[in-house]
């Protein structure tokens, strides 16, 4: 007989989320999208060229189709995506200029924007649809894109079915056509270190060379400058720039050599002087050993001041070069699963890139 006190599992249903439409990549801050449903004014391009102006009011990029109210007050249709050939919602996204926890967000990525072309499919001469966009996510149903827009970080989103273009290629953004000056090899980075002090160099041509702003967009700051307000302190107020990559720019200004953490071989003789939990903790990737002591990358010189007050390296010769944020806290990362020296026997958990 069996036991009527027992209860039966109770069934679990994968549920799944609701489709929602993709936000910017690279951890950029913008503030919600309305759900898909809710009533979205779009501009629609058709393969012929037309445009069709309206109101999204759904999408599904399963079944390849949209909800449409043409001119905000006709009747709603349902429209196949291959009667479309790029979509875009008007009302764009807004930067969130406060978290959660009342903190300022970070700004825009606008050092990722890049031109992009999209081959439109059967005629191989037809104009190539293009645009800039701040980033893109593809997926079955088509390209997700993202037009930057000069009020505050902004953006636009824009949908291109799959059915409507063959190839997308990408331009370099200007992070990457910065990153071509970069230092790449140490025979480079010795010879970077012996002219340091000849290295001094503007503020606005040390933020091109760090690609974290397009000329067009430093062209238009310097435009507004009042006289009384810095340079800097203009860029971070109109949130084009963060505070700590105004850091970073002011310690190139001052002549400190910049590293491209990505070509820049690692050398264990350097790794084997700077535990990794030491590293990871306080953001500082070692490169090369140098008369006694160490060259060091960081995203600004201030991240050496508690290096220096540990005892093993009060008195280590320290010699600081710089690398962007992003770029030393991917090498920790990616160093960590190799043999790096550790004094912890737990791989040391990372920090959150906002800081």
């Amino acid at each position: 007989m069996s036991d009527l006190s027992t209860p039966y599992p109770t069934p679990m249903l994968d549920v799944k989320p609701p489709w929602s439409w993709p936000m910017p990549p690279g951890g950029l801050r913008h503030v919600p999208a309305p759900p898909i449903g809710w009533p979205q004014p779009c501009l629609i391009e058709t393969p012929a060229g037309s445009p069709l102006q309206g109101d999204m009011l759904g999408f599904d990029p399963l079944a390849r189709r949209i909800n449409l109210r043409a001119d905000g007050s006709g009747p709603e249709v349902s429209l196949p995506f291959a009667r479309i050939r790029r979509l875009t919602l008007t009302v764009p996204l807004l930067r969130l200029t406060r978290d959660a926890g009342g903190r300022r967000g970070r700004a825009p990525a606008a050092a990722q924007e890049r031109d992009y072309s999209l081959q439109q499919v059967g005629d191989p001469h037809a104009t190539p649809l293009t645009g800039r966009t701040a980033g893109s996510v593809e997926a079955s149903e088509g390209i997700y894109l993202f037009t930057p827009l000069e009020n505050d970080g902004a953006l636009r989103r824009v949908f291109v079915p799959r059915a409507a273009y063959s190839r997308c290629e990408f331009g370099v953004s200007a992070e990457e056509l910065a990153a071509r000056h970069w230092i790449a090899s140490p025979a480079q980075l010795r010879e970077a270190l012996a002219q340091q002090q000849q290295a001094v160099v503007p503020l606005d041509q040390a933020l091109i060379e760090l690609g974290l702003l397009t000329k067009q967009q430093l062209q238009r700051a310097l435009a507004t400058l009042d006289g009384r307000t810095a340079l800097g302190e203009t860029l971070v107020n109109a949130g084009l720039l963060s505070r700590t990559d105004l850091q970073t720019a002011l310690a190139r200004k001052m002549g400190f050599p910049l590293v491209d953490l990505e070509r820049f071989p690692a050398d264990p003789a350097a790794l084997a002087l700077l535990p990794l939990h030491i590293a990871v903790s306080l953001r500082i990737m070692p490169l090369l050993r140098h008369q006694g002591g160490m060259i060091v990358a960081v995203d600004r010189p201030a991240r050496l001041i508690k290096l220096r007050q540990l005892d093993a390296y009060a008195k280590m010769p320290i010699m600081p070069v710089l690398a962007l944020k992003a770029q030393v806290l991917l090498t920790l990362n990616r160093l960590s699963g190799n043999d790096w020296h550790q004094d912890e026997v737990e791989r040391p958990s990372f920090f959150d890139t906002s800081i």
